[in-house]
Formats: C-alpha cells, structure tokens, sequence
C-alpha cells in the first residue's frame, strides 16, 4: 500500500517528456536505479539528512544530473532530490562513482548522471509497463538525445524482495529478465550492467537473494558486494562511509571493463 501511494505521488507530479535545455554537451551516461539504498540514506536518521557531504561526494562541474524536470544541471546530494520522493534522502554512491571515474579517467568526462532509484521497490515494479521501467526509460532516452554515450546501469535493489520466500526463490529469473528487458529496450544487448550484493535485507530471506544476485552469469554482468559495510542504526540502509566506498567498488568494477 506504501509503495502504491508513493508511487501515486510521483505520478502526480512526473514532468512529461521535453528535450534536456541547459547542456548539449556530449556526456558519459549512467543510470542509476534500485531502492533506498541506491537513491542514499547515507547521514539520516528518523527521516532527517545531517547534511554532511564526504569530500568524495563533492560537487563538480563535470558532474551533472538528470533533473526530475529532464534538463542537465550539476549534481549535488542528496542526488536522488526529486526523484525519490521518501522524507529523508541523503548521501547514496553515485557521487563518489562519478568523482573515482573522474579522477581516474578524465576522458570520460563530462559525466551525466540520471538518478532513477526508488526505495521500498520490488524488482517486480521495474518491469516493463511499470512506472518505474517507463520513466526510468524516458529519462535515459532523454539524456541521449544529445548524442552522448551510455556506459553502464548501475543497480542496488534486492532488500524488499528478501521479505517473501517466493518473491526471494524467483529473484534471479526476474533480475535476469530484467537485465534482457533493459537491454532490449535500449537496444544494446552489451550494456555492462553493475549490480550491488545485498548487505542488508528487510526480511528472513537475504541470503536467498544474496545468492541469486552472484548466480547470474549473463555477459557484462559484474557484481560488487556490500556485505560488510556498516549499516546505519535501522540495520536497513547502509552509512555515508559505506556509502562512498561502495561508490569507489562500484566505479573499480566499471573502469575494469577498459
């Protein structure tokens, strides 16, 4: 019932589609999708955002967002503003991606981010036809029309679905299918896909899921594990600290395919 009002919410306020206005500049796209722990808990605390930005997390100008309006703009935390629309948002790994790559690879900039991550989502609410998939969709198609290239998906989702057994024993054949339905969509069978390990589960069947996610064996299918990152006092949501080395994993296994 929560995630159908929120997602009700979103509907209501979700811009149509318009070309992005502020910036044709060629960029590196990355999507960024799954639950909470992908749009960034990182520094709240009963729905509160201390407001503290790690170093690594910096805002810089060769960083830019997808806005929830669909125009470029540079990226700040909390990086999911808008698009998750959960009380407290706060710092989640895509900054700390963005920066590592950065320094690591100048080349690659301009960066473009488009934040699409939800929390409290079941895989089940991105597949096509869902909400979630089409804007997730519309916004990446937006983001291209510049002639930029889309390098990877980043993904973090799995908590929600470690609640129900079955939704825990079908989580590979669905993350598998919507891995090909991604793909499909965009029309880039190769498109390196970057999953995170769960470190936190909202029910009795995370390690289920946990074993699904390092069972898929698709092409360009990489996984970085969370497992042994700390986590915030609701044993939910991952911390800052986590937050940005989970960033750095992430942008390790997306330099590694070059």
């Amino acid at each position: 019932m929560k995630i159908l009002c929120l997602l009700t919410l979103i509907l209501l306020v979700a811009p149509r589609f318009v070309s992005p206005a502020n910036d044709n500049s060629k960029k590196s796209l990355f999507i960024l999708a799954g639950q909470s722990n992908m749009s960034g808990r990182g520094g709240v605390d009963r729905d509160k955002w201390d407001g503290i930005v790690p170093p690594e997390c910096r805002s810089n100008p060769s960083i830019l967002r997808l806005s929830p309006g669909l125009t470029w703009e540079q990226a700040k935390e909390p990086l999911h503003e808008g698009i998750d629309f959960a009380k407290g948002l706060g710092v989640g790994p895509g900054m700390s991606f963005a920066n590592y790559v950065l320094a690591k690879n100048r080349s690659l900039g301009p960066i473009g981010l488009i934040p699409c991550a939800v929390g409290a989502t079941y895989i089940n609410d991105w597949f096509p036809g869902t909400f979630l998939f089409d804007r997730m969709m519309n916004r990446t198609k937006t983001a291209w029309q510049d002639g930029s290239t889309l390098w990877a998906i980043l993904w973090y989702q799995g908590e929600s679905d470690a609640i129900n057994k079955e939704d825990a024993n079908k989580y590979k054949q669905r993350l598998e299918q919507f891995i090909h339905d991604v793909r499909s969509y965009l029309n880039m069978p190769s498109l390196p896909f970057i999953q995170v390990g769960l470190a936190t589960g909202m029910g009795p069947y995370k390690n289920t899921v946990r074993k699904a996610q390092f069972a898929v064996k698709l092409p360009n299918v990489k996984i970085v594990d969370a497992k042994g990152l700390p986590i915030g006092r609701d044993y939910v949501h991952i911390t800052t600290e986590a937050e940005v080395h989970l960033g750095k994993k992430l942008a390790k296994a997306f330099l590694g395919n070059f």
